[in-house]
């Protein structure tokens, strides 16, 4: 059995991204179980982690239930570990930490409020979202290093498009300096973990519209903007993109 945890503010950006939750022994989500096994492709397959890439964007409550189904498998008896490849339609989520000031245009796109750690964010067309289905209990249950790995693998597959990711103290994420004071988030994390399984994980700009982050303060930051791979000029597909972030999660995690 997991014991309930408390996040103290010696935990800088902690509170903001990570929802523990304690459940009791053999008590299990009661979500309908959806099947991953749609007609997507899987990338590989090990003896203890699946990738899996869909190519059509993914209803954000058909991944929640799906991730939900998964996660009660893994600390079950039957499931895989799963890193999942996907895009979402236009769409804002709202994190454990979310404020209501934050949300600017209410219309603009649906708004799901999420278990997960953080703040408002935007998911759309042209943005990597990897949710990342991990069994910390064998991996090693320490949750500030998970979000450090989390953002390490980011930050070492950025220069492969010739970019420079950065962490911020007390900021959650990924973030390149455009110079003369001004610095972009690239990319976003926001996780939940249970039972020590996690489940959500990180999203990558590659192309997306960021007029659509005009709707909400992304992360609750309102003085750093946003940008992609596309308006850092670099010119990228899905497919090169993913095969850096397998190549860098291998070599971070292991598989």
């Amino acid at each position: 059995m997991m014991s309930p945890h408390t996040f103290h503010s010696d935990m800088p950006g902690m509170i903001g991204i990570i929802r523990l939750l304690a459940e009791s022994h053999g008590k299990h989500t009661s979500s309908k179980r959806i099947s991953l096994n749609q007609p997507d492709k899987n990338i590989t397959l090990s003896s203890t982690l699946e990738w899996k890439s869909s190519a059509k964007p993914v209803p954000y409550e058909h991944a929640v239930s799906a991730m939900e189904a998964r996660v009660a498998e893994i600390r079950g008896t039957d499931g895989r570990e799963l890193v999942w490849f996907l895009e979402h339609p236009p769409l804002y989520t709202a994190g454990a930490t979310a404020k209501d000031t934050d949300l600017l245009n209410r219309d603009l796109f649906p708004v799901h409020q999420t278990g997960r750690g953080g703040q408002y964010t935007y998911h759309g067309p042209g943005q990597r979202v990897v949710y990342v289905m991990l069994d910390l209990q064998k991996r090693g249950p320490d949750l500030h290093q998970f979000v450090r790995d989390l953002e390490q693998w980011l930050i070492d597959s950025l220069p492969s498009f010739g970019i420079t990711g950065e962490r911020r103290q007390g900021r959650v994420g990924v973030w390149v300096d455009q110079g003369n004071g001004q610095e972009a988030k690239i990319a976003a994390l926001g996780i939940r973990v249970r039972r020590w399984v996690s489940f959500h994980g990180i999203s990558l700009n590659v192309a997306p519209d960021l007029s659509h982050y005009d709707g909400i303060v992304a992360c609750g930051i309102p003085e750093h903007g946003v940008t992609s791979l596309a308006a850092l000029g670099v010119s990228a597909s899905m497919d090169e993109v993913d095969a850096v972030l397998k190549e860098k999660f291998e070599a971070q995690f292991g598989v």
